[in-house]
């Protein structure tokens, strides 16, 4: 019985390698890209580019077990869910109030710590953020909203 159970198991495991995910990253204009936008320091891009970017931009670099189904499926949803939330590269393309909600909660996410996602944090320990990165990062979120330096697109 528990033979048949995981043969069973095995057939699924292979039958899901046939339902692959689109890894194609969507084309953007550049000047678009928060960067460009609100010419962010070096400092703060290079934090944003190493533990940001694989989920809020149309710029992810998927790793090696984004080729293994379900596991694959569960990345796309959170590449998908990331980008949705924010992506760096439409940063042009947002209301004046959903940039400064943004730039509120990228405040918070990084004063309170609860981005980058644990589950990523796993596979990616280059992305953890100390605290050092996490104020830098926080005080330029604030900074930048308060008193607001942004504008309608």
């Amino acid at each position: 019985m528990i033979k048949k159970i995981v043969l069973g198991l095995v057939v699924l495991l292979i039958v899901f390698q046939f339902f692959r995910i689109d890894k194609t990253n969507p084309v953007t204009n550049p000047a678009n890209d928060m960067f460009v936008v609100e010419k962010v320091p070096q400092e703060v891009q290079q934090i944003i580019r190493t533990s940001c970017y694989d989920c809020h931009s149309n710029q992810t670099n998927y790793p090696w077990y984004s080729n293994v189904a379900p596991v694959s499926w569960w990345v796309k949803h959170h590449i998908n869910e990331g980008r949705e939330e924010l992506n760096f590269n439409e940063w042009g393309t947002y209301s004046r109030k959903r940039k400064l909600h943004k730039l509120e909660e990228i405040e918070e996410a990084a004063s309170e710590g609860w981005m980058p996602l644990s589950s990523y944090l796993i596979m990616h320990g280059d992305a953890r953020l100390n605290q050092q990165q996490r104020k830098k990062l926080s005080v330029w979120a604030h900074n930048l909203r308060t008193p607001s330096q942004i504008e309608e697109p």
